[in-house]
């Protein structure tokens, strides 16, 4: 199991299409995987979004996500081997 303790992030990054193409990978090998996805728009912690203060006008909505992706430490080593491939 994969907790927050006992995980290494593996990537980081905006683009949905290789955020997809690292889990098929990873799945596709055995390893499990957990990931994150924090949307700058949306509301957060302390009350209001961005958006809701200052507008979207200007912004480029491909990068208002950031996509992560963590694996066990104990699959680490293997998972950059294969996503360097």
């Amino acid at each position: 199991m994969i907790m927050i303790w006992n995980r290494i992030e593996v990537f980081v990054g905006n683009s949905l299409q290789k955020f997809n193409e690292i889990g098929h990978i990873l799945s596709s090998n055995g390893i499990k995987y957990d990931y994150k996805i924090v949307d700058s728009t949306s509301p957060n912690f302390f009350g209001a979004s961005n958006r809701a203060r200052t507008g979207i006008f200007g912004v480029n909505t491909d990068y208002t996500k950031m996509y992560y992706i963590y694996v066990h430490k104990k699959d680490y080593n293997y998972a950059q081997t294969l996503l360097r491939s």
